[in-house]
């Protein structure tokens, strides 16, 4: 391709896809983004407030920056065909302030509780502050409520907001916000995808935190606390579905990991005939039988005649995927004595230690996957 091809072709594509993701700008007064909310016109998805790790004092630090004029990050938002907004990125900073104004609903539609603010860096007296007291003692307003000048000035704050336009796929929606939120307070890729299963379907989100959840699973992995914390063992139930579900051609397309397996996820959790009773019996089949067989050194490597060191991903993609991908075909376990003793020579292969030795995931994986579904033909 010349050089002037390539920058056709470029050109192309930024025309293409600057139709697809779209998007004004403006600048709201906090009191009006208040009044959509009350007026049911900005969608915050109650249901991801699970999903909300800010402490009382992040919360009032935010409060505090509003205060002082600090500048803080844009909301997004994404406008639904009837017009209403839908936040995908800003979901905490907004929540603060409708929890402090005591306007914040629950997922069943209640008003939760008003935020009682913390002292801060610059504003130490705002320490047990809330936004109006219940009861109408003069001693009460004087110790408790924040003063009326103080409300009107965090009403008149003003927030940038980008507007994702109607005509915007769905696509787009989340793979902005899976972009906005990466590395931020949502500290993990999978912490991001679990939200975007749950703006997905909410079914699917609570059947695939079941199969994490699942005995035998968690007793062949044996997380630690900080794994657990950063959803370590669902991003691995991710990465079971996707693969088990995945030609080899389609792997070989992967380009950045995370990026492909939250749009695969997404994908198969959008569809509506996704068989999920077959992919779970696979799911559950493989764990009980690996469970059975090795546990906790399932994907450990076998090293002077004993199992030692972390999980390896190449044996996971190897071991879980391949026999869960023969489960989901054949329905056929392999010979448990077998297994076993074959199970330690896996990493003596000359030709896979060269294939994954230093690779990168998206080199590693169309490889580890075909040998995993080659090698347990063998029974």
């Amino acid at each position: 391709m010349t050089t002037k091809e390539k920058i056709a072709t470029l050109e192309e594509e930024i025309k293409k896809y600057s139709t697809v993701i779209s998007s004004n700008s403006y600048s709201m007064s906090v009191g009006e983004l208040a009044f959509m909310y009350k007026d049911g016109e900005l969608n915050l998805h109650p249901e991801l407030q699970r999903f909300l790790c800010w402490t009382d004092e992040q919360k009032s630090r935010f409060i505090e920056s509003l205060l002082l004029g600090i500048p803080i990050p844009p909301i997004f938002v994404a406008q639904l065909d009837d017009g209403k907004w839908d936040v995908i990125d800003g979901l905490q900073r907004l929540s603060t302030i409708f929890e402090l104004m005591g306007e914040l609903l629950d997922k069943n539609g209640t008003k939760k509780k008003s935020l009682v603010l913390t002292k801060t860096k610059y504003l130490k007296s705002l320490q047990d502050k809330i936004w109006e007291s219940q009861d109408n003692s003069e001693s009460e307003l004087q110790t408790n409520e924040l003063p009326s000048s103080v409300r009107i000035a965090i009403k008149r704050a003003r927030i940038d907001v980008n507007i994702l336009k109607s005509y915007s796929s769905k696509v787009a929606k989340y793979e902005i916000f899976q972009r906005l939120n990466t590395g931020g307070s949502l500290a993990t890729p999978q912490e991001v995808r679990n939200c975007v299963l749950l703006m997905t379907s909410e079914d699917f989100l609570n059947w695939f935190q079941e199969l994490g959840n699942y005995s035998n699973f968690q007793n062949c992995l044996i997380l630690s606390n900080q794994e657990e914390d950063k959803a370590f063992g669902l991003e691995l139930v991710t990465r079971f579905i996707v693969m088990v579900n995945s030609k080899i051609s389609k792997l070989q397309e992967i380009d950045e990991l995370d990026s492909f397996l939250t749009n695969e996820i997404q994908y198969i959790a959008s569809k509506d005939d996704f068989d999920k009773t077959s992919l779970q019996s696979a799911f559950e089949q493989t764990f009980d039988f690996l469970n059975e067989a090795l546990g906790e050194d399932s994907f450990k490597k076998f090293k002077e005649n004993k199992y030692s060191g972390p999980i390896l991903m190449p044996l996971f993609e190897i071991i879980a995927v391949g026999l869960g991908y023969r489960l989901l075909h054949s329905h056929k376990l392999p010979d448990l004595t077998s297994f076993k003793e074959q199970h330690k020579f896996i990493l003596s292969d000359a030709q896979l230690n060269r294939d994954i030795s230093g690779s990168t995931s998206r080199n590693r994986i169309p490889k580890t996957v075909e040998y995993g579904r080659t090698w347990f033909e063998q029974w």
